[in-house]
């Protein structure tokens, strides 16, 4: 029997669109550790995080045992402005490179913000929206986050104050001028509009900024002035339910073909992507149904789970957020300026971490002028310039298709293509004049982060 042409786009239908989306707690025997109250060593009430986050989504936060949450008529209609995103088989691609492999990419670039945050902020403005909130305030570091909420908060009418981590907020102009269309005000962090900022600057003249430090920041805010609220595009536990709408129409474009991937593969900073993508497919694989092998992949210059303590932590620089178990390599760590993509966040999602400490995927760290010769390859014969983010799973899933072409099987990969580069070019222009260089941390450098992690009772 002849093999079934796969299309080279596979699109769902508009009535296909996920109506629930997948919250993959249910399905974990080892629950992620819960968040604690740094002054009180306790797990955070639902109370206490409702002065800081949206109702709504505080229950969507601490809820461990719903499986589907269903998605609200009003964020359905406003992901049909851009979803069902294609289901690509990279054939070019694959003759590229000569492998027998089969690579699929789930494509999140073809909207505005070019990437997949916006499937989280509508969700998280809408919620804002029905709460009676003013606005929201928000950290972004290479940009696309802050972008997908500036859009949704545009949509529903709410103002938006995003904090910029400095180092992006100079490098990439054209994505801090995205947000200010959309309404957005956008301030380079750490600044000298909050205290946390000005304490941070105080400590460390110069300094680049951080993810870390940005936070810490947006939250002063949202708690100092009444009517907002605080957003964030990755690590919490509800930013991934929002963004299982990935992996769920992923799988679903798969099952119309009969595909079965055998390597998932996904860039992660912070773990909105990658806990998207594999949603569907990890919760077959605790619940036993499945398998499959999943490759978490991060910046050798911010690497978080290969390199990181599995150790609750601040979430921010300011010590002022609440604390996570996670895998983390401190909260005060920085990264290295050079850093030229997003991916830098000192932490972990708590889910992808417990995931990752009980041996139900793998990770690696890769080195950026690696990252970036693997995006020119993709760009070349698949047609769409890569964001740096991305580019990372791609690197890992060009490797991968080669391991194939050396032993002649036939695995079929799929990787998420998070977004698109069109505001990346500044790090396209040093890695084409090859001025792009790698900094992968000492363990010296390592150690500083390590030594402000908190002291919690029962913590190596």
């Amino acid at each position: 029997m002849s093999e079934v042409k796969i299309p080279y786009k596979i699109y769902l239908s508009e009535n296909e669109i996920p109506t629930a989306w997948y919250n993959l707690r249910a399905d974990m025997k080892n629950k992620p550790a819960p968040l604690l109250n740094p002054g009180t060593g306790q797990p955070l009430t639902a109370e206490e995080m409702s002065g800081i986050f949206c109702e709504e989504l505080v229950k969507q936060e601490l809820d461990n045992d719903t499986a589907y949450y269903p998605i609200p008529q009003e964020i359905q209609d406003f992901y049909k402005m851009y979803r069902p995103s294609p289901l690509v088989r990279a054939y070019c691609l694959e003759e590229k490179l000569g492998t027998p492999a089969k690579i699929y990419y789930k494509f999140e670039g073809n909207n505005t913000s070019g990437s997949h945050k916006l499937n989280s902020a509508a969700a998280q403005a809408y919620y804002a929206k029905q709460q009676g909130l003013k606005g929201v305030t928000t950290e972004t570091g290479a940009g696309q986050w802050g972008t997908a909420l500036s859009m949704a908060c545009s949509y529903y009418n709410l103002d938006c104050k995003v904090f910029m981590v400095k180092i992006s907020y100079e490098q990439k102009p054209f994505r801090r001028e995205v947000m200010r269309t959309y309404g957005a005000s956008v301030t380079p962090s750490p600044s000298t509009e909050t205290a946390v900022g000005k304490k941070i600057l105080a400590e460390h003249p110069g300094t680049t900024g951080s993810l870390g430090c940005a936070i810490s920041e947006a939250v002063e805010v949202a708690v100092s002035n009444p009517g907002y609220r605080y957003v964030l595009g990755s690590v919490l536990n509800q930013v991934l339910l929002h963004q299982s709408v990935i992996g769920l129409e992923a799988k679903a474009a798969l099952d119309k073909y009969g595909v079965k991937p055998d390597i998932i593969i996904g860039c992660a900073g912070g773990g909105s992507n990658l806990g998207g993508l594999i949603a569907p497919f990890m919760g077959e694989k605790l619940r036993g149904e499945a398998d499959y092998r999943i490759i978490a992949v991060e910046p050798a210059s911010c690497p978080s789970f290969t390199r990181g303590k599995f150790a609750y932590d601040f979430c921010d620089t300011g010590m002022i957020c609440p604390l996570a178990k996670m895998y983390t390599l401190g909260s005060g760590f920085i990264p290295s300026p050079n850093h030229a993509g997003g991916l830098r966040f000192h932490g972990m999602s708590t889910i992808l971490s417990q995931l990752y400490h009980d041996g139900y995927m793998e990770a690696r760290a890769v080195e950026q002028t690696s990252v970036f010769e693997a995006a020119e390859i993709f760009a070349r014969v698949e047609g769409i310039l890569p964001a740096p983010e991305s580019s990372h799973a791609i690197k890992a899933a060009i490797d991968e298709a080669l391991k194939c072409k050396e032993t002649g099987e036939e695995k079929t990969i799929l990787f998420g293509l998070t977004g698109t580069g069109y505001f990346d070019l500044m790090a396209y222009q040093q890695f084409n004049d090859g001025t792009m260089t790698d900094y992968i941390p000492t363990d010296e450098d390592l150690a500083k982060g390590f030594a402000g992690l908190p002291q919690v009772p029962g913590q190596d």
